[in-house]
């Protein structure tokens, strides 16, 4: 990001003994706010934002061409210090984090009032063409009181539909979706990438998720296994692919129970491709309970196919119980596939097309 203002230090001076004069104070050209006096002012940093205004002030002591700084979006040094960088570069990498910044007009801020809300605005870096296509969806209202995820109406064909802002995604995992639907998932209408988030337009199932379901009381071992191996199929698709996807976010808010009694498996934003060489994940994802122990790190392997079926195996027992295994086990044949389901070492455990076989013997 890059902001005009510059520090013009307004100095008052104080008459000394020996008739020197010597600097007392700094002073923000904007507010007039006495900056000596702001927690954590130094005059040897590079910029400050003044405490009083919020306005961004450029030491003068930086050689900054025209008056413009240009913060690192990723670790916030100030690029203009740094050798070899110019501000006609047009992309630099940041020699403190590596963070790639992009040095263009369109990334420049007059205040740091107008840059953070820029931060706020979920279609910056959209094309116009982008911007205008989503603007054919009205909002309705948020989902489940969340600003991130709202329902919206298409205004050329009046149908529903729910719009997502992510943060965390892999967008590649979002195009594979997008162009080979996984049946029983949520369809994906349309993906845009822009530089603060991921704008999702999908598929409105209407229904009600399993948390709203199991508010009514524990299911009978039927229905419960019949839920789960509906779970399952989702997952032998998922899983089953030339390279499988590890959905890591199984939960019973996840899952729908549509008007026509369909089960649906929603929300992949933390879902990964399978990298069977990778010991950790990168980024640790998952709920509660639900994820199994190497989605938090523990163990010696990242997660995996099996890492979903651990989820159902939680999910099943909540269905029949009402509890986690830990407090109430499933009774009778079912706790043996349950059991094998939570194992803590995943190669014990099933695949999705064995859970399928399993759960139908019984």
């Amino acid at each position: 990001m890059g902001l005009f203002d510059t520090l013009i230090k307004k100095m008052e001076y104080r008459n000394q003994d020996e008739g020197a004069w010597e600097p007392a104070y700094e002073f923000c050209p904007r507010c007039e706010a006495n900056l000596t006096l702001q927690k954590g002012y130094s005059n040897s940093l590079p910029f400050w934002n003044c405490k009083g205004c919020g306005e961004m002030l450029i030491n003068p002591k930086v050689d900054a061409k025209e008056d413009i700084a240009w913060i690192c979006d990723g670790c916030g040094n100030m690029l203009n210090m740094q050798d070899g960088f110019a501000e006609n570069c047009g992309n630099w990498k940041c020699t403190e984090c590596g963070f790639i910044n992009r040095i263009d007009e369109s990334e420049m801020y007059l205040s740091e009032d107008e840059y953070q809300t820029s931060l706020q605005n979920p279609y910056k870096g959209l094309s116009d063409a982008e911007v205008l296509a989503l603007s054919d969806y009205e909002e309705v209202g948020f989902i489940n009181g969340r600003s991130d995820i709202m329902m919206v109406k298409s205004l050329e064909n009046g149908q529903f539909y729910v719009k997502k802002y992510l943060k965390e995604y892999d967008l590649s995992v979002y195009q594979y979706l997008k162009e080979n639907r996984i049946a029983y998932m949520p369809r994906l209408i349309a993906i845009y990438e822009g530089s603060n988030n991921l704008v999702v337009i999908e598929e409105y199932v209407e229904g009600k998720t399993l948390s709203e379901v199991l508010k009514d009381g524990y299911l009978a071992q039927d229905k419960a296994i019949e839920i789960a191996i509906s779970i399952c199929k989702i997952l032998k698709e998922l899983h089953g692919g030339e390279k499988a996807i590890i959905h890591r976010d199984i939960k019973p808010s996840n899952i729908i129970i549509s008007n026509e009694e369909t089960v649906y498996l929603l929300d992949i934003n933390v879902a990964k491709w399978y990298k069977p060489e990778e010991t950790e994940d990168t980024k640790l994802y998952g709920t509660l309970y639900y994820a199994a122990p190497e989605q938090f790190g523990y163990g010696f392997s990242a997660s995996s196919e099996k890492s979903d079926i651990y989820a159902v195996g939680m999910i099943l027992n909540v269905m029949i119980t009402g509890k986690m295994p830990k407090e109430e086990k499933a009774a009778g044949p079912v706790w043996d596939i349950i059991e094998k389901c939570i194992s803590l070492e995943p190669k014990m455990r099933y695949t999705a097309e064995e859970l399928i076989v399993a759960l139908e013997r019984i």
